[in-house]
C-alpha cells in the first residue's frame, strides 16, 4: 500500500527534511509543468518509469530540458536490453504512482527494491 501524503511527510520530516507541498493536477509533459513555473520554486524535472526485457525497472530523474535517448539509455542505466516505458500497473505496484504523478518520492514506497533509481549527474550540480 503506498504511503499517503502525511506519511510521505512525516518521512521526510524524520530525515530533518523540511516540506511545502503544492497540489496539483497530474502532469504528463515538460509543458504541461512548465504552466506551473510561477508556482512551484526549485529545480523541474521529468521522471521516466522504464524497463527492459528482464521486466528490470528503472526511474530515471533528469532535468526538464535534458533529452533522453530511448534507444541508447540502456547502455548508461545498466539495463539488460533496450527500454520501454513500464506499464501504469507496474508503476503503481512498485513505486504506488500513477502516470502524470512520477516522481523520485516514489521510491518510498519501494520496500522490495524492484526499481533502480538512476538521477541524471547534471541534477547534483549547484
Amino acid at each position: 500500500m503506498p504511503k499517503t501524503a502525511a506519511e510521505l511527510h512525516d518521512y521526510l520530516a524524520s530525515l530533518g527534511i523540511e516540506v511545502k507541498t503544492v497540489t496539483h493536477p497530474p502532469l504528463f509533459t515538460v509543458a504541461d509543468s512548465q504552466n506551473l513555473r510561477g508556482e512551484i520554486a526549485g529545480g523541474h524535472t521529468k521522471n521516466l518509469f522504464l524497463k527492459d526485457k528482464k521486466d528490470n525497472f528503472f526511474l530515471v530523474t533528469v532535468e526538464e530540458d535534458a533529452i533522453v535517448d530511448l534507444k541508447t539509455i540502456h547502455t548508461v542505466i545498466g539495463a539488460a536490453s533496450k527500454v520501454s516505458f513500464g506499464k501504469p500497473e507496474k508503476l503503481m505496484e512498485y513505486l504506488g504512482l500513477i502516470p502524470g504523478s512520477v516522481s523520485v518520492l516514489g521510491a518510498v514506497n519501494d520496500s522490495e527494491h524492484k526499481v533502480s533509481i538512476i538521477l541524471d549527474e547534471a541534477l547534483m550540480r549547484p
